[in-house]
């Protein structure tokens, strides 16, 4: 079993940043991805951004791209995820997710693990 916590979530005016966090334990060494998604109210989770730890290969979503960042610290057993120039479009619950495969960083069904997410509110 694999556990992941985020934290770093709140009310951010729109352009501001935030910085979300994973805090991962348990069977770490099981995982060969992480990523983020979000959920918006009345909208399905969809993806944000991922990671795939063999080789440090990255993935963004279109409407993040060039705003969001997502790094990793090994020792700290901690995903990242930098948001910047944050827009009212981007509030959502934040999940953390890992998976136990290489697979497509995209794809939900590529995680097995999920966080219970943190809020990210992004006002105009």
């Amino acid at each position: 079993q694999v556990q992941l916590v985020e934290s770093g979530g709140g009310l951010v005016q729109a352009g501001g940043s935030l910085r979300v966090s994973c805090v991962a334990s348990g069977r770490i060494s099981s995982t060969y991805i992480m990523g983020w998604f979000r959920q918006a109210p009345g909208k399905e989770r969809e993806f944000v951004a991922g990671i795939r730890w063999i080789d440090s290969s990255i993935k963004y979503a279109n409407s993040v791209k060039g705003r969001f960042t997502i790094s990793r610290d090994n020792a700290k057993n901690t995903v990242y995820l930098q948001m910047n120039s944050l827009q009212p479009e981007d509030t959502a619950v934040y999940f953390c997710a890992a998976g136990v495969a290489i697979v497509e960083l995209t794809a939900e069904g590529s995680y097995k693990y999920w966080g219970q997410g943190t809020q990210v509110t992004v006002s105009s």
